[in-house]
């Protein structure tokens, strides 16, 4: 398992009760939250849910733990931020106002590929890290085939190297003020043209977890798909900056 994750930069794990237990627990609080009226984006078919999840600190949501063979793979932190409540919505994406056409194309054909922890800011956009994130962990809470998790195996070696470049000579506390715009979208082309875009469905009771610095996104609904939503919780942990470029996985259990 360790040797695929450092090689692919993700992993989906095998369906797992303890996690299924506390999907379940989760899915009834993210309804709840949807029933309070959420703001949504993108014509109304995409709830970002960003801290939505009334988990505690310990991951925990309504009695139910946070459990699960996954935590051998990855540094557990001391405290779990709440989770993002990720939703699609049939029709998902529809055109966010203020979008350029290029930009609403590159969320339909590129599934808005990004790496986490990176933020647009300013006209014409930099990009800074601004959240150091350890890695990536999605949780699915409903069974749906819609709008899967979009992934580009090894491309989390290819963002690395070009983020170590960018950083050399810089000390960690000084990275945030490194625009690294032009090489992120450098490396992105170059993870275009060399490394597949694989879909990633999961189930409730699996765990996806990704490398922090790995491509990824969200695929366009699917017409013939008749589901309400799909429904996602991702937790993404904040790591030491003099971390963030290594990898995410422990080597060895």
């Amino acid at each position: 398992m360790t040797q695929a994750l450092h090689r692919d930069g993700f992993a989906v794990l095998p369906f797992d009760p303890a996690v299924a237990c506390w999907a379940a627990a989760a899915d009834i609080a993210c309804d709840r939250m949807l029933q309070d009226g959420p703001m949504l984006r993108h014509g109304g078919t995409w709830c970002v849910g960003v801290d939505a999840l009334d988990n505690a600190p310990d991951g925990s949501v309504d009695g139910v733990s946070l459990a699960g063979a996954w935590r051998d793979l990855v540094p557990l932190p001391d405290h779990w931020h709440r989770a993002q409540l990720s939703v699609v919505f049939p029709g998902y994406p529809a055109q966010e106002p203020g979008d350029t056409d290029a930009a609403h194309a590159y969320r339909i054909t590129r599934c808005a590929a990004h790496v986490d922890g990176l933020h647009g800011e300013g006209i014409p956009q930099r990009r800074n890290l601004r959240e150091p994130h350890a890695f990536v962990l999605g949780l699915p809470l409903n069974t749906s085939a819609a709008s899967p998790l979009v992934v580009w195996p090894g491309s989390h070696a290819i963002m690395r190297t070009a983020f170590a470049a960018c950083y050399d000579g810089v000390p960690p506390d000084q990275w945030g003020d490194v625009d690294v715009a032009a090489t992120y979208q450098e490396a992105r082309r170059h993870v275009f043209a060399t490394c597949p875009q694989v879909a990633v469905p999961a189930l409730p009771g699996q765990v996806v977890i990704l490398d922090r610095h790995l491509l990824h996104g969200v695929a366009p609904w699917d017409p013939a798909i008749t589901d309400p939503c799909r429904k996602v919780a991702y937790f993404r942990p904040l790591g030491a900056v003099a971390d963030w470029l290594s990898p995410s996985f422990r080597r060895a259990l």
